[in-house]
């Protein structure tokens, strides 16, 4: 099985591993390397084609939204319990400092609209509810947000690819449709790399 390939995930583990998949990038620091947006995509492209995934689309979209806010919530919790000490982690295999700090610049500049606009992001999305929860955002606040985008990014997604998988072209290029979703994800991120450097020399 090929973590990183989302029909090769879904054939071995199914919906439980979507699921997985889905709590740990939403939350934990580990999973910022999986693929959530192509994933679900292809999760509702297969529910219409009938292969792998045997549950009806509207629960499809349940689960995977309790995931994702639920996987936002163990975040937030871990954020606000470690606190400034995420910061002064020194990097690793699975830790980088600077996707962090990217969480934190996105945090600051959308403010509580961050934990609903991250979710469409790959990276970003993992480490924002830590920075919210670092941060000391209200409880009541961030679970309103959390909802709102968990609800959003789980069946938006889902179901664009159970429609667009019915279209021929896009049934016929899956491979083509996930490299492209892929790239427009990280889209956002190499705008703001971008940024940063003309900044940066500019300075």
């Amino acid at each position: 099985m090929n973590v990183v390939d989302p029909q090769s995930l879904i054939s071995t583990l199914g919906i439980a591993g979507v699921l997985a998949v889905v709590f740990a990038e939403s939350g934990l620091l580990i999973g910022f390397f999986l693929p959530g947006d192509s994933l679900l995509f292809t999760v509702g492209l297969l529910i219409a084609d009938g292969r792998y995934v045997h549950v009806p689309l509207w629960l499809a979209c349940l689960l995977i939204s309790i995931a994702a806010v639920a996987g936002d919530q163990v975040g937030y919790l871990f954020g606000k319990r470690v606190g400034p000490r995420i910061f002064s982690r020194p990097d690793s295999r699975f830790f980088k400092r600077e996707n962090l700090v990217r969480a934190e610049d996105f945090f600051r500049r959308h403010g509580g609209r961050s934990i609903v606009l991250a979710r469409f992001v790959p990276v970003v999305r993992t480490f924002t509810p830590i920075v919210a929860g670092a941060s000391r955002m209200p409880y009541r606040t961030f679970v309103w947000f959390n909802i709102l985008g968990g609800v959003l990014w789980g069946c938006g997604v889902t179901i664009a690819g159970y429609f667009l998988g019915q279209i021929a072209f896009v049934h016929n290029n899956v491979e083509l449709i996930l490299v492209a979703i892929v790239a427009i994800s990280l889209l956002p991120i190499a705008i703001q790399f971008l940024r940063s450097r003309h900044h940066s020399k500019v300075g």
